[in-house]
Protein backbone atom coordinates (compact mmCIF):
# COMPACT_ATOMS: atom_id res chain seq x y z
CA UNK A 1 0.00 0.00 0.00
CA UNK A 2 1.79 3.59 -1.09
CA UNK A 3 2.00 6.03 1.63
CA UNK A 4 2.47 9.82 1.23
CA UNK A 5 3.77 12.04 3.85
CA UNK A 6 1.54 15.19 3.92
CA UNK A 7 2.81 18.76 4.53
CA UNK A 8 1.09 22.14 4.44
CA UNK A 9 3.06 25.76 4.70
CA UNK A 10 -0.76 26.55 6.08
CA UNK A 11 -0.05 25.01 9.32
CA UNK A 12 3.04 24.92 11.82
CA UNK A 13 6.12 22.86 10.60
CA UNK A 14 6.98 19.53 12.80
CA UNK A 15 9.18 20.63 15.42
CA UNK A 16 11.05 17.23 15.23
CA UNK A 17 12.03 14.19 12.54
CA UNK A 18 8.26 13.51 11.65
CA UNK A 19 5.89 14.51 8.86
CA UNK A 20 2.72 16.95 9.88
CA UNK A 21 0.57 14.00 8.66
CA UNK A 22 1.02 11.01 6.35
CA UNK A 23 -1.54 8.73 4.57
CA UNK A 24 -2.31 5.07 3.52
CA UNK A 25 -4.55 4.38 1.26
CA UNK A 26 -8.00 5.93 2.23
CA UNK A 27 -6.93 6.64 5.68
CA UNK A 28 -5.39 10.22 6.55
CA UNK A 29 -3.05 10.75 10.04
CA UNK A 30 -2.11 13.56 11.37
CA UNK A 31 0.56 14.44 13.98
CA UNK A 32 -0.51 15.85 17.32
CA UNK A 33 -1.49 19.37 16.74
CA UNK A 34 -0.69 21.91 19.70
CA UNK A 35 -1.95 25.57 19.12
CA UNK A 36 1.16 27.22 17.29
CA UNK A 37 0.26 29.55 14.40
CA UNK A 38 1.45 28.82 11.26
CA UNK A 39 4.13 30.82 12.12
CA UNK A 40 5.02 29.31 15.18
CA UNK A 41 3.75 31.56 17.49
CA UNK A 42 1.75 29.51 20.82
CA UNK A 43 -1.53 30.23 21.09
CA UNK A 44 -1.98 29.37 24.93
CA UNK A 45 -4.58 32.87 25.82
CA UNK A 46 -7.00 30.56 27.14
CA UNK A 47 -8.63 27.34 26.77
CA UNK A 48 -10.95 27.81 23.68
CA UNK A 49 -8.17 29.75 21.71
CA UNK A 50 -5.87 27.28 22.08
CA UNK A 51 -8.93 24.68 20.94
CA UNK A 52 -9.58 27.01 18.30
CA UNK A 53 -6.27 27.06 16.92
CA UNK A 54 -5.07 23.43 17.20
CA UNK A 55 -8.27 22.02 15.56
CA UNK A 56 -7.56 25.07 12.41
CA UNK A 57 -4.29 22.89 11.83
CA UNK A 58 -5.62 19.26 12.06
CA UNK A 59 -8.28 21.09 9.64
CA UNK A 60 -5.69 21.91 7.18
CA UNK A 61 -3.52 19.61 7.51
CA UNK A 62 -6.80 17.48 6.49
CA UNK A 63 -7.07 19.95 3.34
CA UNK A 64 -3.42 19.14 2.33
CA UNK A 65 -4.43 15.57 1.71
CA UNK A 66 -7.98 16.43 0.50
CA UNK A 67 -10.11 15.31 3.54
CA UNK A 68 -12.41 17.62 5.30
CA UNK A 69 -12.97 17.31 9.57
CA UNK A 70 -16.25 15.57 7.98
CA UNK A 71 -14.22 12.37 7.11
CA UNK A 72 -12.86 12.40 10.84
CA UNK A 73 -13.44 8.87 12.32
CA UNK A 74 -10.85 9.18 15.79
CA UNK A 75 -9.65 12.26 17.74
CA UNK A 76 -7.08 12.32 20.27
CA UNK A 77 -7.05 14.70 22.41
CA UNK A 78 -4.42 15.45 25.41
CA UNK A 79 -4.79 18.05 27.51
CA UNK A 80 -2.48 19.58 30.81
CA UNK A 81 -5.89 20.25 32.91
CA UNK A 82 -8.75 18.24 32.57
CA UNK A 83 -10.09 21.14 34.41
CA UNK A 84 -10.21 22.48 30.65
CA UNK A 85 -12.33 19.64 29.38
CA UNK A 86 -15.54 21.65 29.10
CA UNK A 87 -13.55 24.87 27.79
CA UNK A 88 -12.07 22.75 24.67
CA UNK A 89 -14.98 20.42 24.24
CA UNK A 90 -17.85 22.90 23.75
CA UNK A 91 -15.03 24.41 21.08
CA UNK A 92 -14.41 21.56 19.94
CA UNK A 93 -18.32 20.42 19.18
CA UNK A 94 -18.73 23.44 16.92
CA UNK A 95 -15.97 21.27 14.67
CA UNK A 96 -17.78 18.58 14.61
CA UNK A 97 -21.45 19.75 14.20
CA UNK A 98 -23.10 16.12 13.04
CA UNK A 99 -22.11 12.98 13.43
CA UNK A 100 -19.06 13.41 15.79
CA UNK A 101 -16.31 10.86 15.87
CA UNK A 102 -15.34 8.76 18.46
CA UNK A 103 -12.35 10.45 20.53
CA UNK A 104 -10.34 9.80 23.32
CA UNK A 105 -9.01 12.70 26.15
CA UNK A 106 -6.19 12.11 29.02
CA UNK A 107 -4.70 13.79 31.13
CA UNK A 108 -0.87 14.59 30.23
CA UNK A 109 0.93 16.58 32.64
CA UNK A 110 3.11 18.12 30.17
CA UNK A 111 3.27 18.98 25.99
CA UNK A 112 5.73 20.51 23.41
CA UNK A 113 6.34 23.58 24.29
CA UNK A 114 4.48 23.95 27.31
CA UNK A 115 0.99 24.15 25.38
CA UNK A 116 -1.83 23.41 27.12
CA UNK A 117 -3.51 20.79 24.61
CA UNK A 118 -2.46 18.92 21.80
CA UNK A 119 -5.16 17.04 19.21
CA UNK A 120 -4.45 14.16 16.42
CA UNK A 121 -6.75 13.01 14.15
CA UNK A 122 -7.64 9.88 12.06
CA UNK A 123 -9.71 10.24 9.08
CA UNK A 124 -11.49 8.08 6.33
CA UNK A 125 -11.22 9.53 2.56
CA UNK A 126 -12.44 7.35 -0.31
CA UNK A 127 -11.26 8.40 -3.39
Amino acid sequence: MPDDRIHTTEAPAALGPYSQGASAGEWVFTSGQIPLTPSGELVDDSPEAAARQALDNVATILAAAGATMANVVKVTLYLRDMGDFGAVNAVYASYFPEAPPARTCIEASALPKGAILEIDAVARVVR
